[in-house]
């Protein structure tokens, strides 16, 4: 266990699924057999997979830090250093290198099976791969989903669907119709895809007999026995900064486990889909209070656990994004002071701005929570000049040049230097805005949970799985 006041820290038969024929590779086969059956009895009656998008080990040291208490020497433990089991590598499939985008590394994680980036559920000839939600329902049990993405995201559509790319938005939507319905809860954003001039698929799924909210506020009116789909959010939700609850995930997965909870037992997919989304932006504030959210839905999944000892929690992420560090330039600090008081993100901050007539010190101090120095605001008063320059230079482009170049937006620069402030205050590094290829953390807890020590490679995940769902 770590200390940190201390700084140390399947298959064997091929079955057929609604109207999609599904595929397995002969050596994961082998590979399940090798590792042997886990005994009927010791089998978890539930098993959660929480998967935190973009989720390296940087972000769960940040987060340690960003959580600690100042007023005490000791800096705290948190849910992740308690239940820490050991790392997962993440490559894809030799066609795609060594660094994987979410929908290879969600394959991998859904069927056991590495694929090629931007493959949801398919082998790298296209063949549809089985995976452990899929399975999981054929054994009986209730099946979910509940991400901060739309429901047909890269991640939760490997767990649900089969399609040779992730940008098919509209055909995932569809199938998650066409090919069968797979789960009894899903829960997200999507009003996209789902309610759309050519297809209502949100009608489709009442028509089947789902109950359908698009508000937290009804997930107290569910009824229990009856299948429900939430969408809350044209595609992903607000982040956890600026939604009306900033513990959304949370609030989601407690209703989630309500509803699945029966006496066959449940597979549930959470993720934490914007933690990715904060590490593309190269987003300190954004990142830290979607790991907050996601802090909170582990804490309650331990209380869950308490409760229901014959639960398994499995913890991981897909890749890591954005190359974090704790510490640039030289500068052996890191300072998340700031970022515990954000009450909006960046985004909504420069939105604000640009809404109003005039800059204001006062204004903009209480919209970031935190008072901007001198020269800090000298870079905000500095923002709308180097937009007129870019705006002019965009002017003087060719037709063809504007059509591939976007023109400048405002509030996008405001953006930038406000992420540039908080950068500096915290002393925080970004190499890339994309993924990266190193390992992640794997965390576990509840029945089994000890099949997920050590090293271990992102397909071992699914196959595990597999066996302690009696495959």
């Amino acid at each position: 266990m770590f200390s940190a006041k201390k700084y140390t820290s399947f298959f064997s038969t091929l079955t057929l699924l609604s109207a999609v024929a599904l595929t397995m590779n002969n050596a994961t086969a082998t590979d399940m057999k090798q590792q042997g059956q886990v005994k009927q009895v010791d089998l978890p009656k539930n098993i959660i997979m929480v998967v935190a998008d973009g989720m390296g080990p940087a972000y769960t040291s940040a987060y340690r830090y960003f959580n600690d208490n100042p007023a005490t020497d000791e800096i705290e433990q948190t849910v992740f250093d308690r239940h820490l089991k050991g790392l997962a590598s993440t490559y894809p499939a030799p066609v795609s290198g060594y660094v994987t985008d979410s929908a290879a590394a969600a394959t991998a994680l859904a069927t056991g099976i590495k694929t090629y980036n931007g493959a949801i559920s398919v082998d790298i000839n296209k063949k549809p791969l089985l995976t452990v939600l899929e399975w999981a329902k054929q054994q009986g049990k209730k099946t979910g989903v509940v991400v901060t993405s739309r429901i047909n995201h890269a991640t939760p559509a490997s767990y649900l669907s089969h399609n040779e790319s992730r940008r098919n938005y509209d055909q995932l939507a569809n199938s998650y119709i066409d090919n069968g319905i797979k789960a009894d809860v899903y829960f997200g954003g999507g009003w996209k895809n789902y309610i759309r001039d050519d297809r209502n698929i949100v009608n489709e799924f009442k028509q089947a007999g789902f109950q359908y909210i698009d508000s937290y506020s009804q997930l107290t009116e569910l009824v229990h026995d009856k299948p429900v789909i939430g969408l809350f959010a044209d595609l992903g939700l607000p982040w956890a900064l600026d939604d009306s609850n900033k513990h959304r995930l949370t609030l989601l997965t407690k209703a989630a486990t309500k509803q699945l909870k029966n006496e066959a037992g449940f597979f549930l997919l959470v993720e934490a889909s914007q933690i990715d989304w904060g590490g593309h932006d190269n987003n300190i504030a954004t990142a830290m209070h979607e790991m907050d959210d996601l802090a909170k839905v582990m804490e309650y999944l331990e209380s869950f656990v308490a409760e229901n000892p014959d639960t398994l929690v499995v913890l991981t992420a897909d890749h890591s994004t954005g190359g974090l560090t704790l510490a640039a330039n030289k500068d052996y600090r890191w300072n998340p002071e700031i970022l515990r008081t954000m009450q909006h993100s960046p985004a909504t901050i420069a939105k604000n701005i640009v809404a109003n007539d005039q800059l204001n010190l006062q204004e903009i101090n209480q919209w970031l929570n935190f008072d901007l120095n001198s020269k800090e605001f000298q870079q905000i008063i500095q923002v709308n000049a180097s937009y007129q320059q870019a705006t002019t230079l965009h002017l003087l482009l060719s037709a063809t040049e504007k059509t591939a170049q976007k023109a400048p937006e405002l509030k996008e620069f405001y953006r930038q230097a406000i992420l540039t402030i908080i950068d500096k205050r915290t002393n925080t590094g970004w190499t890339t805005t994309g993924h990266t290829a190193i390992d992640v953390p794997v965390f576990a807890f509840g029945k089994q949970s000890e099949q997920f020590s050590g090293q271990l490679d992102n397909t071992d995940i699914a196959k595990k799985i597999f066996t302690l769902l009696g495959k």
